[in-house]
């Protein structure tokens, strides 16, 4: 399982089959086969599992709090802290996100899904009009490029990660909030950037 994990890091799903696998495994072709049938099941339970850990760790941060805006910020550290954990397979995986022929992507919609169900019975728990499909996948895409910008390309210092998160906040504040709660964020310090005083404008 490790081994197919470093090949599809590597190499992408297209790229990972049994001769790739069982050589970075170092063991035989019967081996192998004992176990799987063929390159594409290995590849399904890891994605099985990271599917599993996102779903999880949203599900705790639906679950934590009673707050609309808690809720979306919980939301976004459990993702955030789900990507983190996911190391060299994370550039494959939001690679092949949008590509219909990859395995990755029907895992994709099913996470997605359990995702939207989360997120929409719990807002509606809370007695807000459930938000529609296209406004949650908007905020949706919009996190997951942001998380793929800047892990992807290795940018994981502390404040590159807390520019995402930032950034991740604000985009589903705006999506899926009212105006109540943007004013309320608003009084969140370092939130929002404070508009220019007439002394910075002038110099």
């Amino acid at each position: 399982m490790s081994a197919a994990g470093e090949v599809f890091a590597e190499f992408g799903s297209r790229g990972c089959n049994v001769a790739r696998i069982i050589e970075r495994a170092e063991i035989a072709r019967p081996t192998f086969y004992r176990y799987f049938a063929n390159a594409i099941e290995p590849l399904n339970v890891l994605l099985d599992d990271s599917d599993e850990a996102l779903v999880r760790g949203v599900a705790a941060a639906v679950a934590s709090t009673d707050d609309s805006i808690e809720m979306g910020i919980r939301v976004i550290d459990a993702y955030l802290e789900w990507a983190h954990t996911r190391g060299s397979v994370l550039r494959p995986l939001f690679a092949e996100l949008y590509d219909l022929s990859s395995p990755v992507c029907a895992h994709r919609e099913r996470a997605l899904d359990l995702i939207r169900k989360l997120i929409v019975e719990k807002t509606v728990e809370l007695g807000r009009p459930a938000p529609s499909p296209l406004v949650l996948d908007s905020m949706l895409n919009a996190c997951e490029f942001v998380v793929f910008r800047v892990l992807s390309e290795g940018l994981q210092d502390t404040e590159s990660l807390a520019e995402a998160r930032i950034t991740m906040i604000r985009m589903a504040l705006v999506t899926v909030g009212n105006t109540d709660d943007i004013a309320r964020a608003l009084t969140v310090p370092g939130l929002f950037l404070a508009p220019p005083t007439p002394g910075d404008q002038a110099s």
